[in-house]
C-alpha cells in the first residue's frame, strides 16, 4: 500500500515523471538552495532524494529573495533522450507584482549535471513543458494580471488570468508562433500549476485553482485540439477536500498525471495535515498520490469514487513502506553536507559554512542576522513529524551581544524560535532564546528568557528543542556537566506553520530544524558545530 503523504514536510507542487520502471517527483524548494528536489522511485511506495539539480549561481541566485519567493511549480520531463525541468524563480511576492521569470534546463541523467538555464518568458509562474507525439513542444503556464489588488496574503482571482500556450523550438530556444490562453479556469478561482497530457486523442489539462489554502483543488479539463476549446470535467475538481473539513488530508491540489507500463493510473497531488485546533499546518504542504480509474466517458477518477483522497492507496507489486528509523544522527565527518539539510538563498555557500576548515565539525561563518534575505548563516533539515526533538552541540565564544549561535525552529524571517549562544552586559556568555511570533510586517523580536542564563566563559554547550504538535521546549546543558535543564516557557510552535502569522495564503513553505549564526558586527565570527540529531516523539 501506498501510505500518505509520500514525501512528509516541506514538498509542495508534485511534479511526476516516469521513465521505464523510474519513477520520479519533483517538489518546489522556494528560497532553499540548491533549488528543486527530486526523489525516486520503482513502487511508488518508497521514495529517495536523488538531487537537487539547481546548484550553481549560473542556474539559481535567489540573494535578495522575500519569504516564499524563489523555486516555484517545478515541472519534470523525459523526452528525446534527456530529462527536461522548466522552473519559475519568483523574485517578489508583496504588492501587485509577482515578476516570474521562467528557465528551462536539461540532463541526460537525473544525477548527472544540469544545463545552463535558458530564459523562456516571465508572464507568470508555475511552467510546464508538453512534448507532443508529433515532436513539437508546447510551453505552458499562469499569465499574471498587475491590474487588480492582489496583495500577498490575500489573492484575488481576476490576478490569476488564464493558462497561456505556446509552442516551444528546441533548436532555437525560443518561443514561437501565435501566444494563446487556452483556459480561463473554473468559477473556484485562482487558476494555475497546469500540466497537459495527451490520451486516447484527447489532450488533458490538470490545473490548480482556490490558492495554496484549504480550497486548494486539482481541477480537470480536454480538447481534441491543442488550444482547446477546453471542457470541463464532469466533476470539475479530480481531487479536493474543500468540502469535506474532516479529511486526514487537507488542502489537496496542485498535481500531476501518470501512468504505469502496465496502463495503471495515478495522480500526485500536495497536501497539508492540520493540527487542531487552530488548523495549523505545521509540515507544512506536502506530496501525496492517488490511485486512478479512466472510466467509459474517458475521463479520469479517481478509485475510491469521490474526489476526497485517500491516506492510503493501492501500490504496486504488493510493495509496503519500509520502516524508516525514529532517530536520524549527523556527524558531518564528510566533506559534503549530509543530503537532508539545505540552506538559504545563497549560491556561495563556502561563504556561510564549511566542512573542511575544522574536519568532522560543521563550521557556520556568521553572517547578517537570522532572516536575512541575502546571506544567512542557517543549515537545516525539514520537520518531518508532528513531534520531534532535535538536538545539537556548539562551540562558539561571542565577543559581543551582536554574535549569537545555536538551535532554530525555523519557517521565515517573521516566524521562527532559536535557542543559543551569545554574550551579555552582566552575565557574560550565556543562552536566551530568540522568537519571532509571526509579527508580519516588522519581523520584532521577543525575548521569552529575558536576558538568558549565565554559563561558563569556555566550553561546548548542548542545546535541544522538543516539539509536541504545538507546543516546543527549549533545553541546554553543559557538555559532561549535569542534565539538561529547561529554558524559558512553553512556545508556540504551532507558529512554525503556513497558517502562521500573517495567515492563509501569506506563505506557503514548511518549517525546519537547523543550526544558525550570525554576527551583526560585520566580523564573520566561527561557530562550531559537531554532530546534530533528529528523533521522532
Amino acid at each position: 500500500m501506498i501510505r500518505n503523504p509520500i514525501l512528509p514536510g516541506f514538498n509542495p507542487d508534485p511534479s511526476i515523471c516516469r521513465v521505464g520502471a523510474d519513477y520520479y517527483i519533483a517538489t518546489s524548494t522556494f528560497e532553499w538552495y540548491p533549488g528543486v528536489q527530486i526523489h525516486h522511485s520503482r513502487d511508488l511506495v518508497n521514495w529517495t532524494l536523488v538531487r537537487r539539480p539547481l546548484e550553481r549561481r549560473s542556474q539559481l541566485d535567489m540573494r535578495g529573495n522575500p519569504d516564499s519567493c524563489g523555486i516555484w511549480a517545478p515541472c519534470l520531463s523525459y523526452a528525446d533522450g534527456q530529462f527536461w525541468l522548466v522552473y519559475t524563480d519568483v523574485k517578489r511576492f508583496d504588492g501587485s507584482f509577482k515578476d516570474a521569470p521562467n528557465y528551462i534546463v536539461t540532463a541526460p541523467a537525473i544525477e548527472a549535471e544540469w544545463s545552463e538555464p535558458v530564459y523562456v518568458n516571465s508572464s507568470g509562474f508555475d511552467p510546464s513543458l508538453f512534448h507532443d507525439d508529433d515532436g513539437r513542444k508546447w510551453f505552458l503556464n499562469m499569465q499574471w494580471n498587475h491590474r487588480t489588488e492582489s496583495y500577498g496574503g490575500s489573492p484575488k482571482s481576476p490576478a490569476f488570468d488564464g493558462i497561456l500556450l505556446q509552442e516551444w523550438d528546441p533548436v532555437t530556444k525560443a518561443l514561437k508562433g501565435p501566444l494563446r490562453n487556452i483556459f480561463a479556469g473554473s468559477p473556484l478561482g485562482l487558476v494555475e500549476g497546469p500540466h497537459l497530457f495527451k490520451r486516447n486523442g484527447w489532450y488533458y489539462l490538470t490545473t490548480a485553482e482556490g490558492g495554496t489554502g484549504y480550497d486548494h483543488a486539482v481541477t480537470m479539463a480536454r480538447s481534441r485540439r491543442i488550444e482547446g476549446p477546453y471542457e470541463m470535467h464532469p466533476n470539475m475538481h479530480l481531487i479536493t477536500s474543500k468540502d469535506h473539513p474532516g479529511a486526514v488530508l487537507q488542502r489537496a491540489g496542485h498535481g500531476q498525471y501518470v501512468e504505469t507500463p502496465d496502463g495503471e493510473a495515478y495522480h500526485t497531488h500536495l497536501c497539508g495535515r492540520p493540527l487542531p485546533p487552530k488548523r495549523r499546518c505545521t509540515l507544512g504542504r506536502e506530496t501525496s498520490l492517488q490511485k486512478c480509474v479512466w472510466r467509459d466517458d474517458d475521463w479520469l477518477y479517481l478509485e475510491n469514487g469521490t474526489s476526497v483522497p485517500d491516506v492510503d492507496v493501492p501500490g504496486l507489486f504488493g510493495a509496503v513502506p519500509a520502516e524508516k528509523p525514529m532517530r536520524s544522527e549527523y556527524s558531518f565527518d564528510g566533506d559534503t553536507l549530509p543530503a537532508d539539510f539545505q540552506w538559504l538563498r545563497t549560491p556561495e555557500p563556502e561563504r556561510i559554512f564549511n566542512l573542511t576548515d575544522r574536519p568532522g565539525h560543521l563550521r557556520l561563518i556568521a553572517r547578517e542576522s537570522i532572516g536575512s534575505w541575502f546571506e544567512q548563516a542557517l543549515v537545516a533539515r525539514r520537520q518531518e513529524h508532528h513531534s520531534f526533538r532535535a538536538e545539537t552541540v556548539v562551540e562558539f565564544s561571542p565577543d559581543t551581544y551582536q554574535q549569537v549561535a545555536g538551535l532554530t525552529h525555523y519557517y521565515n524571517r517573521h516566524k521562527f524560535h532559536a535557542v543559543a549562544v551569545t554574550l551579555h552586559e552582566t552575565l557574560g556568555r550565556c543562552v536566551t532564546i530568540l522568537s519571532c511570533n509571526g509579527d508580519y510586517p516588522n519581523g520584532r523580536l521577543s525575548f521569552p528568557a529575558e536576558s538568558g542564563v549565565a554559563i561558563a566563559a569556555e566550553g561546548r554547550v548542548q542545546l535541544a528543542m522538543e516539539i509536541r504538535e504545538n507546543d516546543l521546549q527549549f533545553f541546554w546543558q553543559t557538555e559532561g556537566k549535569g542534565a539538561w535543564q529547561p529554558i524559558g516557557p512553553i512556545l508556540d510552535a504551532g507558529m512554525i506553520s503556513d497558517e502562521g502569522g500573517r495567515g492563509e495564503h501569506g506563505s506557503f513553505t514548511g518549517a525546519f530544524a537547523g543550526v544558525f549564526a550570525f554576527d551583526t558586527s560585520g566580523r564573520g565570527k566561527i561557530a562550531d558545530f559537531d554532530w546534530f540529531n533528529y528523533d521522532e516523539l
